[in-house]
């Protein structure tokens, strides 16, 4: 069932949105070689605990074993999503790492994700991150009140497939509010007319999970981190937008990751 949320929610899940923004930022500054990414998950965890909320990922189910052991995924490289926090998983230059984040806050739930750049980056896997961020702005703008799911799934697979990446189908967006993950399902591949239509109150959060190479992924023995099939890079980025007035309402940012980052360059 599809809960669309009322004025007053969407701007509770805004506040939830935005410490995941901050607490991105936050990681996003401790982000170069030689950094675990344990340490990342420690700093995130403070930093979410410290606004009062509650990391959302720590301890989420999995229906193929124990619960999600971090309160970030921190995928490296050729993993694409749900790579759990490690003293062992050492950052070193040229890597990327996707660094996805939720928070429950006030009763209601932030999801965001951004892939960050390990030093220096070849110009080749700056294009993926940069396809796969364009992607999911195509998605938001697809996101208008009328249309359905499937027009945003188009708008992230042509935008993705148009450069030869992969775009991961196992792993989707999805609704979003009082519960992390709520219906519909957001794929980044699709037709469009099809699915759910879009209204107003919807909120989802869009997700494009894109690859270097192949879509094909695997799953570890952890039975959390999903790994490209071929070892090529992965990129993901997320925001959570709600249909507010006919057409999207970003309720998550990366202004402040924007700010870092071209302060670094």
């Amino acid at each position: 069932m599809i809960y669309l949320k009322t004025e007053d929610e969407i701007e509770l899940m805004r506040a939830a949105n935005l410490l995941v923004a901050q607490t991105l930022a936050e990681v996003g500054k401790a982000v170069k070689p030689g950094v675990t990414t344990a340490q990342l998950n420690h700093l995130a965890d403070e930093f979410i605990r410290d606004h009062g909320a509650v990391p959302t990922f720590k301890g989420f189910p999995n229906p193929y074993g124990g619960p999600f052991p971090g309160s970030i995924c921190t995928s490296v490289n050729e993993v694409v999503v749900h790579g759990v926090p490690s003293e062992k998983t050492i950052l070193r230059d040229g890597d990327i790492i996707s660094v996805d984040c939720g928070t429950l806050l006030n009763g209601f739930n932030g999801d965001s994700c951004y892939t960050f750049m390990v030093g220096e980056v070849s110009e080749e896997v700056q294009h993926l991150l940069r396809t796969t961020k364009e992607a999911l702005y195509k998605g938001i703008e697809a996101a208008v009140a009328g249309l359905r799911i499937g027009d945003i799934s188009y708008a992230v697979q042509t935008h993705c497939e148009a450069q030869g990446y992969g775009v991961v189908r196992e792993f989707v967006g999805h609704g979003i509010g009082r519960e992390m993950h709520e219906d519909p399902q957001v794929p980044n591949y699709g037709r469009r007319g099809q699915g759910k239509q879009i209204k107003n109150g919807l909120c989802i959060a869009i997700e494009p999970m894109i690859t270097m190479g192949t879509y094909e992924v695997y799953m570890d023995p952890d039975k959390w981190t999903i790994r490209t099939r071929d070892g090529k890079p992965a990129a993901h980025f997320e925001h959570t937008i709600a249909i507010h007035h006919g057409k999207a309402d970003i309720l998550s940012s990366f202004e402040d990751i924007e700010r870092m980052e071209a302060t670094r360059a």
